[in-house]
């Protein structure tokens, strides 16, 4: 289990791609901290071990009072998955001001309070690993959605930029952008999109949780030490 013993903070882990790479790591030896806003869901997460925070990625207080608490629990931060994120769609002649800064303020400004927070005590400590959730959506686009992809496209700008600043202390900052995976939002969809979806991904199947997983799991082990500052692509061929 190579992530055995190291401090790992998940966020957005309640359901989803979150749930199934907080899984992951924590199978492979991980001592998982995990946030979400569903305190049942939590739980479920606090009878398996790990350190579940309820945490709004949009308030900086409790993202302080967040890593207050993971250091006075563990003392360090190894591994940081900014995977919080939410969808408020329309077209942009219709999007309200609440549409567009609810999924901004989560998606782009969630992964900016995260990163500034934990990036301290990982610089202090000369290593450490971010990984970025973003999406397909925010290299291709997709009509109606305006904000989603204008966050999406944020997080690997940012990534970018945050992978130069601290390159020097070991700490390597990547970005997944996963395509259509199996999640509570895609079984919402009509057979019809769904066909029509998979008629655009090479593959011709739609991922799952645990394909993301794997991705991330790579980027933040040990097996990565000179991968920084790239954007993964696990969406089938989609975006080739």
């Amino acid at each position: 289990m190579n992530m055995l013993g190291k401090i790992v903070l998940v966020t957005g882990a309640t359901r989803g791609i979150g749930k199934a790479i907080a899984k992951r790591l924590k199978d492979e030896g991980a001592e998982l901290v995990v946030t979400g806003r569903d305190e049942r869901l939590l739980d479920a997460w606090r009878d398996e071990g790990a350190l579940a925070v309820a945490a709004d990625v949009t308030d900086n207080r409790q993202v302080e009072n967040l890593v207050e608490t993971i250091m006075e629990r563990h003392g360090r931060i190894d591994v940081v998955v900014n995977n919080a994120g939410v969808t408020q769609d329309g077209l942009l002649m219709r999007m309200s001001d609440d549409d567009w800064n609810k999924v901004i303020d989560t998606n782009l400004s969630g992964v900016f309070n995260i990163c500034r927070a934990t990036i301290r005590p990982m610089l202090k400590q000369r290593e450490g690993r971010i990984v970025n959730i973003s999406s397909v959506i925010g290299v291709i686009g997709n009509a109606g959605q305006t904000n989603y992809a204008a966050s999406k496209a944020g997080v690997i700008g940012f990534s970018k930029a945050l992978a130069k600043e601290v390159a020097s202390r070991n700490i390597l900052v990547n970005v997944v952008a996963p395509g259509y995976i199996d999640t509570e939002m895609t079984q919402a969809l009509t057979e019809e999109q769904r066909q029509n979806i998979l008629r655009m991904i090479p593959l011709g199947r739609t991922g799952q949780g645990e394909d993301v997983a794997s991705v991330v799991h790579f980027l933040v082990s040990e097996q990565n030490r000179y991968i920084t500052g790239q954007t993964i692509h696990c969406d089938g061929g989609l975006v080739i």
